[in-house]
Formats: C-alpha cells, structure tokens, sequence
C-alpha cells in the first residue's frame, strides 16, 4: 500500500511516519509545501491512501489560512477526480471548527469539502476534530503551550501563565497516530465521517505547570513523580524530548569517607528509592537493623559477604555474592545486618529501600552483627 502524508515535515506527520515505517507493506510518499502542483499529481496518481495534514496554523495574514487549509483540500480531491481515482482520505481538522475564527472557518470549508466527495463518490473518508495535540517534535511558540513550556523550562526560561484554573482538553500524538493508523484498511464506506482521539486529558494551566517544575528539580531532589501511567507519563516523554542535548546528562551529589561512597539515585513517590554504594576491600558497612524499613542488596561488581542476625538471637545467618552471579538479598526488619567486601577490588553495591530516606525518621538502629 502506497501512504500519501501531505505536511510531511509537520509534527503530526514526523510522529505518523516513524510508526508507518515499521509496517510492513506501507510505502510513504510525502508532500510538502515546497512541493509543486505537479508533484502533487504524480503522488495522488500512486497513491492508495492520504493523511491529509498539512495545513497553517499561525500566519501572518489570515488569507494564508484558506490557502493552506481550504484551498490545498480542494485541489487534492479536483486531482482525484481528475484522474477518475476513488482514494480515502484521513484529514486533521480541529476542535475549533465552529468558533468563528478564520482558522476555524477555513478547517470547516476544508471538511465539507472532504464531506461531498465522500459522499458523491461512496468513498469512506476520516475527518479528525482533533483537540490540543501535544508531544515529541512539535514546534515551540507553534503548535501548543504545552510545546513551548518544555522548551522554556528546560532551557531555564521562565513561562507566563495569566489563568493557572484554565482547562486545555489534550491528546496526545501517540494516541492520535494510532487512532489514524487504524483505518488505514477500511474498504467499505459507512455513515460515519467525523472522529474525535477517545484518550483526552482534561488539565488545567497550573497542573501542567506544577508537573514541568517537577521534572525539572528532580534532577536535585531525586524525587521522581508517578511517570508510570497517565497524563504524567506522556508529558515526561514530551518534556525529555525538549532537553537540549548538553543536557541528557546530570551528576549526583553522593558521600565519600575512607570505606568508600554511596550515592542516592532516584526517589519515588511510593515506590521507595534506589541508590549505588562502592566499598574497598575489606571494609565492612552497616551493623544496624530496621523495625519497618526493608532492603535489598545487589552486588553488581567485585565479592561480598553479607551477615544477618535476629536482633534477639545469635545464629548468625551469611550470604556469599559475587557481581559475576547476580543475587538479591533482602534486608529483614528486626534483623541487624552487615556487608562486607572480601574481594581484592572494589565492591559496588545497588540498593533499593522500601520508602525515601527521612533524616528525621531513619529507622537506623546500630547494632553489631
């Protein structure tokens, strides 16, 4: 199947091709504005399906709206009847139609354009009102705020908000590629021309403003929102898409002494947290128990021998662990323990600890193994 994307340099159509160019079967033909008329031809003659979406968003005089929005629609569906060609067609129209912007009237010209050749020529055709789409690779002070607040926050640049309480309904562009890739083998015309993504997030301003800021200082505090799931996910996707490349790294802030170091990685809200220690041959740390807070150790590098013993008992209990045969060994509360490195290099230790370290509530009680 032969794909025609008009606005193929946009954001909606980057996202769209990187998921068609892992299908099988799919060739991509791309329109762009620089393109000719006749170009323009010669794709829709080869082409089996278009993803109309091109289109003009902020111009400098509004008759740039109908040109790039009514006019352009217009001519693709004069050159497919031109050529007595019966193709469907997926548009990217707004939310907005219906507002009595010049935007919004040249998105509608365009779908009652789509609208009669769907209907006149029985073809089944896909016009998506499609709300604030955010997420990788949409243009900055362009195509959302949501765009433009994680290029100024990452960059350190300060962001206006005038209403934090005002509500944005919000799709995100991996919801809306796939909603689109779905009709790509339709055969058969139904009623049905007007679609909206089902996924759309309600946030206000001050929530998304709130969640940026977030991502931004857990780089010092190491405190990692819920990025697992939801609305937070994707705007974390987004957000790192923004970080300039002089900025995918960051340092930790750790503590040394004579035993070795030990660095904090990244907090969780309710996951706990994760850190990295190294420890010199032969030194031993810890001797101490926890009444609640629960540990596991991980070797990852170097030889270790980790002690356990009930705070009311004298058995002590040894683990021998090697970073060459990977073992996790849980730390039990009630139960003092201690590791101890008996290899002849430094010994590097993951450790992840049920809840974030509370210099005020340690649950640290020193006691030798």
């Amino acid at each position: 199947m032969k794909v025609l994307i008009t606005g193929a340099n946009g954001f909606i159509a980057k996202n769209l091709i990187v998921i068609l160019k892992k299908m099988p079967h799919i060739e991509i033909l791309k329109y762009t504005r620089d393109d000719t008329k006749e170009h323009l031809d010669d794709l829709i003659r080869q082409a089996d399906f278009i993803f109309h979406l091109a289109g003009v968003n902020r111009p400098k005089d509004s008759i740039e709206f109908y040109e790039g929005n009514t006019t352009l629609t217009k001519t693709i569906i004069d050159i497919i009847q031109q050529q007595n060609r019966k193709i469907s067609i997926l548009f990217s129209s707004s939310t907005q139609v219906g507002n009595g912007s010049d935007y919004s009237k040249s998105k509608e010209a365009a779908e009652k354009s789509i609208e009669e050749y769907s209907i006149k020529n029985s073809v089944p055709c896909f016009i998506y009102r499609l709300a604030n789409v955010f997420g990788k690779w949409s243009k900055p002070n362009y195509n959302s705020v949501i765009a433009t607040w994680c290029y100024n926050v990452t960059r350190d640049i300060e962001i206006q908000v005038n209403n934090r309480d005002t509500k944005l309904n919000l799709v995100y562009i991996g919801d809306v590629v796939h909603a689109f890739i779905d009709h790509l083998y339709v055969s058969e015309n139904n009623s049905k021309l007007y679609y909206e993504v089902s996924r759309v997030y309600e946030k206000t301003l001050g929530e998304i403003e709130e969640l940026l800021y977030k991502f931004r200082d857990s780089r010092k505090t190491l405190l990692i929102p819920n990025i697992a799931t939801g609305f937070e996910r994707v705007l974390y996707a987004t957000y790192l898409s923004y970080l300039p490349t002089n900025k995918f790294s960051y340092k930790l802030n750790g503590h040394k002494d004579a035993r070795g170091t030990f660095y904090e990685i990244l907090k969780t809200i309710d996951s706990g947290q994760l850190g990295i220690s190294t420890t010199k041959p032969g030194i031993t740390r810890g001797n101490h128990y926890h009444n609640t807070k629960n540990e596991k150790f991980l070797v990852i590098k170097g030889e270790a021998m980790i002690e356990l013993r009930d705070v009311f008992g004298t058995d002590k209990i040894q683990y021998n662990v090697s970073g060459d045969d990977l073992e996790i060994v849980e730390m039990i509360p009630g139960y003092t323990h201690n590791i101890t490195n008996t290899g002849d290099t430094e010994m590097v230790l993951l450790i992840w600890a049920n809840e974030n370290y509370d210099p005020a509530k340690p649950d640290t009680n020193f006691l030798e193994v």
